[in-house]
């Protein structure tokens, strides 16, 4: 099992459930205030353990940039302990939002070091009863930790660098209307960061089946909006959690070397300073070295 790619399907999962290696891994969460909690008391996996994403999965919003900001070292290490997930785990992450919220996990564990994967289709792909048993942990309760590893991550100095930069691709995973900056009631200040591509999240999901798209489909994506051979991508949303599934649909695509921007918009918009692009075009300054635009768009007569 430790060469699982970034997903598996609830076949897979069917024939593994009973491996004692194995981790299921609830990550449901609702933006709208949900309990993600009170859904998995009502019926989960058989097996599956809850992680929730804003005790387990990030530090509190004053210990950090932006909403999600990701934990200490310490801190995520303690968690996945207290949820039964060890250094010999396999963890299996799932949720019932097409992997958007799963993939923070993915991510987290990945950059760490430890062997993960995500369940194609989410809880809706799982044809077996549900349970509403709270298994007793499992595996080793050692789990190493070590700090987030530079190459997969960046601040907003970077960021900011890099949206000028003709090797990069910054791309906001948020919904088209809040990427052009409409009013709603998530992001305290609207737009987008000046230079970054819109590639919504859903669009990793092929909507007939509610699975992640074909790596084909997937790399014609991420290749049309200049994420190619020669040109690296940046990944962001509100909060840095759905941009890990940008992350992971360009892992499937065949690119590992994405970075995560953690703070994301809710970070980027906090800085009054900082601009802000709106509507449907990147936006951006001028990068007078290189002669493009931040939006990798060739610069006019």
């Amino acid at each position: 099992m430790r060469e699982l790619g970034p997903l598996v399907d609830a076949l897979w999962l069917t024939e593994h459930l009973d491996d004692p290696t194995l981790v299921v891994a609830d990550v449901r969460w609702y933006i709208d205030g949900r309990s993600g909690e009170a859904a998995y008391d009502a019926g989960h996996i058989p097996g599956a353990v809850f992680v929730d994403l804003d005790r387990d999965l990030a530090g509190p919003p004053s210990a950090g940039p932006g909403r999600h900001p990701l934990p200490s070292p310490e801190r995520f290490a303690e968690s996945m302990r207290r949820c039964g997930i060890g250094d010999d785990a396999t963890v299996v992450a799932y949720d019932d939002a097409g992997g958007s919220i799963a993939a923070r996990l993915w991510w987290m564990l990945r950059a760490s070091g430890h062997t993960v994967t995500v369940l194609d289709g989410g809880i809706s792909a799982w044809t077996g009863a549900l349970s509403i048993d709270v298994p007793s942990r499992r595996g080793s309760t050692q789990f190493t930790m070590s700090p987030w590893p530079i190459s997969m991550v960046v601040d907003v100095i970077a960021v900011d660098t890099y949206r000028r930069r003709a090797d990069t691709v910054v791309i906001d995973a948020r919904s088209p209307e809040r990427y052009r900056g409409e009013p709603n009631a998530i992001d305290a200040r609207a737009g987008h960061i000046p230079g970054a591509m819109n590639a919504p999240w859903i669009g990793n999901i092929n909507p007939a089946t509610g699975r992640f798209r074909s790596a084909t489909e997937l790399r014609a994506r991420f290749e049309a909006l200049g994420i190619d051979g020669t040109r690296h991508a940046v990944c962001y949303c509100g909060s840095g959690v759905t941009a890990c599934h940008n992350v992971l649909a360009l892992e499937l695509a065949g690119r590992s070397d994405t970075r995560l921007y953690p703070g994301s918009w809710s970070d980027w918009s906090a800085d009054p300073d900082r601009p802000v692009a709106t509507g449907e075009l990147p936006g951006g300054e001028w990068n007078s070295v290189t002669a493009v635009r931040a939006d990798g768009k060739p610069t006019p007569p």
